[in-house]
């Protein structure tokens, strides 16, 4: 661990958690389908398939740096492990541990992700000690005629899909839309989808690294070779129902308009112009992701600013705060 400037060890149980506004340092990972439209995100890219930037992640080998303040430079692992309460809050302790159960990230897809599905919870805790993977997907740019697909265009069968996949003909049963700013569509497990080519994106999900890979576009790498398939795996996972996960939303200036709540999260649009007072209980933590825009947040008569492609967790000890600015802001909690 890291000792900040003041020569505060936050390990020591008698020091007192100082709770602010929590900027972290962001994780890139190339990926065969990325491009460079994250650094229109401040991202500082060192190559032309950045695919991902892992916001907030306590992933194991891929634990997120706090950017600012008074924790600079220590882990996410390290700062729940000694003040989940007040990081988490204690009802959230109390069901995940010294867990943080959400993954946030910005996603560049210059071409087609492959054809995949995640987990349920059960699933993935019995075959991967892992939690399932439920997800949200908001559209923060899209190019003419970009699409993803979700899910099968009528009820479908195992039967059915195995007999398309062998024919790669899988992409001809599977639901397409079209996509633009400010779209919102859930993501429950089981449902098979892609993310098509030129679209950015910010996504929510639970702490969960699996996925099940079941056509890749026959592509290859530089070596020719192509990625592993998972269809195995997959079979049982798949949910074959049709389904709706488009969200109808409301975008009302300087007040919380829902867009989904379910199980493992809750999120809210905030089209900010002027100023929104939050008060909240200390049993919840929230994570703002700034998708247009600059913004303050201003607490304990102090205030922290923040810009477009900011991520920042909100500790549960943090009640009181206004929202200021002009932005387009994601809220995320855990009822």
């Amino acid at each position: 661990m890291n000792s900040n400037s003041n020569n505060i060890n936050i390990l020591d149980s008698k020091e007192v958690f100082i709770a602010y506004p929590l900027l972290f340092k962001p994780i890139l990972k190339n990926r065969i389908w990325g491009g460079n439209k994250l650094a229109t995100l401040g991202k500082e890219l060192t190559s032309e398939t950045t695919g991902e930037s892992w916001e907030l992640s306590m992933v194991e080998n891929d634990l997120s740096v706090v950017a600012n303040g008074l924790y600079t430079n220590e882990t996410i692992k390290t700062l729940i492990d000694n003040f989940s309460v007040e990081i988490l809050g204690d009802s959230i302790t109390k069901r995940f541990g010294k867990q943080f159960p959400l993954l946030f990230k910005f996603l560049d897809a210059k071409s087609d992700l492959s054809i995949q599905l995640h987990p349920n919870d059960e699933l993935a805790k019995k075959r991967h000690n892992s939690f399932g993977k439920t997800e949200m997907w908001y559209i923060m740019q899209a190019d003419e005629n970009a699409r993803i697909i979700l899910g099968f265009k009528e009820n479908s069968s195992s039967e059915e899909y195995l007999e398309h996949l062998e024919k790669k003909s899988l992409p001809t049963i599977l639901k397409e839309y079209k996509v633009k700013k400010g779209d919102v569509f859930f993501i429950e497990t089981g449902t098979i989808h892609a993310i098509g080519g030129g679209i950015l994106l910010a996504e929510i999900q639970q702490t969960s690294d699996i996925t099940y890979r079941v056509y890749d576009w026959d592509r290859v790498d530089e070596n020719g070779n192509s990625r592993e398939l998972h269809v195995d795996l997959a079979l049982e996972a798949i949910n074959y129902q049709k389904q709706n996960p488009e969200i109808v939303h409301s975008k009302t200036e300087n007040q919380e308009n829902r867009l989904v709540s379910c199980d493992f999260f809750t999120t809210n649009l905030i089209p900010l112009n002027g100023a929104l007072g939050i008060n909240k209980s200390n049993e919840l933590f929230y994570v703002y992701i700034c998708t247009e825009g600059n913004f303050e947040i201003v607490y304990n008569s102090k205030t922290l600013k923040f810009k477009k492609g900011d991520t920042i967790l909100i500790p549960a000890e943090l009640k009181d705060y206004t929202l200021k600015g002009e932005a387009t802001l994601l809220e995320i909690f855990i009822k």
